[in-house]
């Protein structure tokens, strides 16, 4: 039987949703995760692709990053994380961007390669990229030219190289971080094809995947949604909830 305080801090819960206006996080953003589980615990994964479907564009002037992201790692040491992905970004051609760029161990970004991408904003991570809704994109995170560098493609089109270290891949996630309002209209992505490739040349996948909604108190919106569909899993903003955060979802050969 709940206390006093428990009734209140369930009233309070329920009550203090965040369904409107923007989110609170220190970026102003609202995030979603897809956590990859089940690939072989003793396997050295060197690359990592997943297919981006953005079925619904955003129809609001405000940033959306739809990305693939894996750990740096060797052995037991981690070397940061890098994240690729395609974003609805105002501020580049047709508000079309994709970005490949991630963050050291410890903080600050990572070093890479230049790319032969223009970018509008001069951004090293941040690319143009003409994308197009309801086509699917191949994202790949993979082996670089040199080793503990990491090339980050789409559509077997490099965008650049982190140089990070490390020499596998691990904490694979996909997800979706939002900074438009929470009542904006939704916009929806599909992933599927999730698969990674190990060191000695075979292929692996993922069995499952857990959901992960950022907490209302840091900032995140509570009417995002994480829905199986046909081949794929879908990613929903402005929406009723209807997966529970921590649940496990089958993932499709």
């Amino acid at each position: 039987m709940l206390g006093a305080m428990g009734w209140l801090q369930r009233f309070l819960g329920s009550s203090s949703a965040r369904t409107t206006g923007y989110p609170t996080s220190s970026n102003r953003a609202s995030s979603f995760h897809l956590r990859w589980d089940g690939l072989p615990p003793r396997e050295r994964i060197v690359a990592v692709s997943a297919t981006l479907t953005v079925v619904v564009a955003p129809v609001v002037p405000e940033l959306h990053f739809w990305a693939l992201q894996a750990s740096f790692t060797d052995g037991g040491r981690r070397f940061g994380a890098g994240h690729l992905g395609l974003q609805w970004y105002p501020r580049h051609p047709g508000s079309t961007a994709v970005n490949w760029g991630g963050y050291r161990q410890g903080g600050g970004e990572l070093d890479g390669s230049p790319s032969a991408l223009p970018s509008a904003t001069g951004n090293p991570n941040t690319r143009d990229l003409a994308w197009e809704p309801g086509r699917p994109y191949r994202l790949e995170i993979g082996v670089g030219g040199r080793p503990g560098h990491w090339r980050g493609s789409v559509d077997g089109t490099a965008v650049r190289e982190l140089h990070a270290g490390g020499t596998g891949l691990a904490d694979v996630v996909v997800w979706s971080e939002i900074f438009a309002r929470c009542d904006d209209p939704s916009s929806v992505v599909t992933w599927s094809g999730f698969e990674a490739r190990t060191a000695d040349g075979g292929t692996v996948r993922p069995d499952r995947v857990v959901v992960n909604y950022q907490r209302h108190a840091d900032g995140g919106c509570a009417n995002t949604d994480v829905r199986p569909t046909a081949g794929g899993l879908s990613q929903l903003t402005s929406t009723g909830r209807t997966t529970p955060q921590g649940a496990v979802l089958p993932v499709e050969g």
